[in-house]
Parts: C-alpha cells; structure tokens; sequence
C-alpha cells in the first residue's frame, strides 16, 4: 500500500482516538454546564451545521490547495480551540456561552480537515487498492472512535473535567505530525483550478456531479438512506428505555453492538470484495438496511434488538466502505474535494432533517413511528435505484461525463 498511506492510516486512527475520547466528554461538559436539554441538543447541532454552511467552500479549497498543508493548518486551528477549551476549564473560567463557541469553532474547523482527508487516499493508492484502503480507515473509526474512545473519555471526564480535552489535543498534534510526512503527488491542472473564482469552482463541481448520473445516482442514495436511519436512531435512547424498558446499560448495549459488528466485517471485509461484485453488495446491504427499519419496528425484546443492531453494524461497515471506494474510483483526482463536500453535505443534511422528523413522528404516532418511516422510505428509495447500482458500482473517472 505504500509508506505514505501508512502514514495517512496512522495519522486517522491517532485522530479518531481524541474525536472518540471528545464524543463522551463534549456532551459530559455541556451537561456539567445547563440543565436545558434544547442546549445540550444545540451543542450537538453547532458541530453539524457547518458543514451545511462550509462544505461546499471546503470542497473548492482542497481542490485548489496542497492538500496536505490544508489539512495540517485546519487540524492545528482545530487544535488551537481544543487547547483554549483546556485552559478555560482548567482555570475554573468554563460556561455554557464558551462551550457552545467551542463546539462551533471545531466544526469549522472539522469541516475543512476531514474533506481534505478524504481527498488523500485516491492519491497515494492504486483504485484496485481504494477498498482496502477504505476498510482500514473504517476499522480505526470503530476502534478508536466508537469503541476505545468514549469509555476512556467518560473516566478522564469523572478524573477531572479537563483531563479528556488534553488528550485530544495531543492526539490531534500527534496526526499533525504524521500527516507532515505525507509526500503527495502533485495536483494535474492545479494552475487552472487556482486561477478560478470560488464560485465558479463550486459550479464546476455541482455541474460535474449533475451530468455524472451514477455519482449523482449515489448522492441522492446517501442523502436519503441517512435521512431514513436518522429518523429512528434520533430516539433510540427513548425506543430502548420507554418501548423495550432495557434501561440505562441496554441502551448502552444496543450501540456498543453495532460497534462491535462492524469491528467484525474489519476481517472478512476483503474476502466480500474478492468473492462478490460492488454492485452485489450494495444492492445487500441496502436490502439488509430496508429490513432493519422493519426488524426495530417488530422487534419483540431488548435482546432481538441488540442482535439486530450487532447486524445492522456489520452491513452498514461494508456499506460504507464500499460506497466510498466506488465514488474515489468514479471521480477524477481534481473533483474530489468538491465532489467529497457534496457527499458530506448529503450525509450530515440527511442525518439533521432526520432527527427532526424522527422527533416529530414519535411525538405524534408513537416510538415505532420513525421505524416505520425508515421501512417505507428506504424501501421506496430501493426500488427507485435498484437497477442503477450496477452502473454506479462500476463507475469510472471522466473529466466530462456529458461528453
């Protein structure tokens, strides 16, 4: 694979630690900080919106700019907010306003630094190699981030409120310095791309996407598979304690086990690729995604649903890893910032409108309700673009798909 991925790998997983160890100690802090649960839900937001807000200008820069050095200023900006963050809660200074700006100001910066960081695999690996590749990355994500991360966040947190925020720092420092040793290959027509207003580059990329029918196919899928899976896991916690009385640790259970299936496809991820086409496991793993609304819906225990979540994290890891590699292998090099924004766009708009209609359909119908939703969505949204999966599994790079 090449000693720049394996520094770029060691860079993600070093990463996700500190963003595992923040995703239980940023919520512990905003809690410590008010008793109002709209706050605590918009400290959640803040980290979200901007990728609505800056996406598409993130997407233009890493398609214009050493990506690299992109993603090395947007991670030390990053980790300029997590240290002062450190040092007003060590100082005995930390409430609620400052927390909140916080939050913000490490979405920003996120926003820029995690669409760099997708641009960087396509350009040190062969496309044969890009699922691979893509699985490794997945693999950290669920170790470090959903796994490791949150338990140790939570004791840092109860050893001393700012303890969890210096490890982060030192985490993000420490990806810094991986990524520095990264030698990329130069950007083709970078010249050109520079030369561009900003506004014009993000035109370039939505017209690129519009004629491209299965990168555009593939966006509208993200879009709305997120929206379906959003709207019931917005009230998981609520399904779990109020609809299946699991109580505190059962919730806990039901995500640890999506966690722990897709710790498991890690190791039989590239025997799937070998043995099955791209479009065989998209069209799967879609089918197994419309299922599992339904499966929620019915299901008669904790312990049924603890199972499916164990199976919904296997299907949704070769899901995700597969729908990655087949949009690194369908978009030419210097549409992958733009094109990776878009997608980002897709799944973080997705996922906000789908708490809000989950929130709003469980409030009114009943815990079910989302599940329901979800079945009946996706399921539609399936048999829309059932028969465009093989073309869009099997995609290729062209600067103009209209020609």
């Amino acid at each position: 694979m090449g000693v720049g991925f394996r520094w770029l790998v060691s860079a993600a997983w070093t990463s996700n630690i500190g963003d595992g160890i923040a995703l239980a100690a940023g919520p512990l802090l905003v809690a410590s900080q008010t008793d109002s649960a709209f706050l605590v839900a918009l400290a959640a937001m803040l980290q979200r919106l901007p990728w609505l807000v800056f996406g598409l200008w993130a997407g233009v820069l890493a398609d214009r700019l050493d990506r690299r050095r992109l993603m090395i200023v947007a991670n030390l900006l990053r980790a300029a907010v997590v240290g002062a963050l450190t040092v007003v809660i060590a100082t005995g200074h930390v409430n609620i306003t400052l927390v909140l700006a916080a939050m913000l100001l490490m979405g920003v910066a996120e926003v820029f630094a995690d669409t760099t960081s997708q641009t960087l695999l396509p350009m040190l690996v062969r496309p044969a190699d890009l699922g691979t590749g893509n699985a490794r990355f997945q693999a950290g994500f669920l170790t470090a981030n959903q796994l490791v991360g949150p338990p140790v966040g939570a004791f840092l947190f109860a050893a001393g409120m700012a303890w969890p925020f210096v490890v982060q720092l030192v985490s993000v420092l420490l990806a810094v310095l991986l990524v520095s040793r990264i030698v990329l290959p130069a950007l083709p027509d970078a010249g050109q791309v520079a030369g561009a207003r900003v506004r014009d580059d993000i035109t370039e990329g939505l017209r690129w996407i519009w004629r491209n029918p299965p990168v555009r196919t593939l966006a509208l899928v993200v879009l709305v598979f997120n929206l379906t899976w959003a709207a019931p896991w917005a009230i998981l916690v609520v399904y779990s304690l109020d609809h299946l009385h699991m109580g505190p640790v059962g919730y806990g259970l039901l995500t640890t086990a999506s966690a722990v299936g897709g710790l498991l496809a890690t190791f039989f991820y590239g025997r799937l690729e070998r043995r099955f086409s791209m479009a065989t496991l998209m069209k799967v793993c879609l089918s197994l995604e419309v299922v599992f609304h339904l499966a929620l819906a019915l299901a008669p225990s904790g312990w049924a649903a603890i199972v499916i979540m164990f199976v919904f994290g296997v299907y949704a890891f070769v899901w995700g890893t597969v729908a990655n590699t087949v949009r690194q292998r369908a978009v030419p090099t210097r549409f992958q910032g733009r094109v990776g924004s878009v997608y980002m766009m897709c799944v973080f708009g997705g996922i906000v409108a789908g708490n809000a209609i989950g929130g709003v359909l469980a409030e009114q119908f009943g815990l079910t309700a989302p599940m329901w939703f979800g079945f009946v969505g996706a399921g539609i949204t399936l048999l829309l673009v059932w028969k465009q999966l093989a073309h869009i599994a099997h995609a290729r790079p062209t600067d103009d798909p209209a020609a």
